[in-house]
């Protein structure tokens, strides 16, 4: 008689029949992880100074934006996703202070390692780096305040697993913030901004990053991502309530922030 599989080959099975998106190919679930991760650890080095030049620093002002609207209280706990090098993260350790906790996580050690270098340099010694996966956390149910992720879901394979683990981590009534690159709402500014991503985006990975692909990927990425509505309606059927959506630049950037009644 047949034995079954145990979890881990029916996962491993799974992932080879499977298919998603990288960029604008379609490939093997598996093979998405593993060139994500690619990316993120050709990048890392150089992460912060190309988010500058990208963006002419005004990614600066949608996370301000963010941080903002979470309202993160003295002596709450706040989880940053996809947290990279800890720009939210060093934010919210601030605001939550002493008797609170922030705890950066990301799923790529050479952006985690940027990431704890940078709070180190900081003075935020007492401030925990976990390797995690946004699709299955590591953290107990009702564990957070608030939860966020920047500019990291579009590269999650499984973006409903991480809604729903996120979700999971959250105390009832805390809040889950998504900030991540969007849908123009004007056609101008989309062809403009199709022009930018396609030719100036992967002329400046070559140049300053020595790293054409990644940044052509990183273009493609946010034209797969959902769109505002789209993800919205994500997050509701994760389980989040009163879902606002704070469109930035034109729509270039959206923050979606919904609350866990319970």
């Amino acid at each position: 008689m047949a034995q079954p599989s145990d979890p881990k080959s029916r996962r491993d099975s799974d992932e080879s029949s499977s298919t998603t998106h990288f960029g604008y190919e379609q490939v093997p679930v598996g093979e998405k992880r593993q060139r994500v991760a690619g990316v993120f650890t050709s990048v890392a080095a150089k992460y912060d100074l190309m988010n500058d030049l990208m963006s002419l620093g005004i990614h600066r002002v949608w996370k301000r934006f963010t941080i903002d609207l979470a309202g993160v209280r003295p002596g709450e706990k706040v989880l940053d996703v996809a947290g990279g090098t800890g720009d939210l993260t060093r934010e919210f350790a601030k605001a939550a202070g002493p008797k609170g906790q922030v705890i950066l996580s990301d799923i790529n050690a050479a952006m985690l390692g940027e990431g704890r270098k940078r709070l180190v340099d900081h003075g935020l010694v007492q401030v925990p780096a976990v390797q995690a996966n946004a699709e299955c956390l590591p953290f107990a149910d009702d564990s957070f305040d608030c939860i966020t992720i920047g500019f990291g879901l579009r590269n999650v394979t499984d973006k409903d697993a991480a809604l729903r683990s996120m979700t999971r981590c959250l105390k009832p009534g805390g809040r889950l913030l998504v900030m991540e690159f969007s849908k123009p709402q004007s056609s101008l500014l989309s062809k403009v901004y199709d022009e930018y991503s396609f030719k100036l985006l992967p002329l400046m990975g070559r140049l300053v990053a020595r790293d054409e692909d990644s940044y052509r990927y990183l273009a493609e990425s946010i034209r797969m991502h959902p769109d505002q509505a789209t993800l919205k309606g994500m997050m509701e059927n994760a389980g989040l309530a009163r879902v606002q959506v704070y469109n930035l630049s034109g729509g270039i950037v959206a923050v979606h922030r919904g609350f866990k009644l319970d």
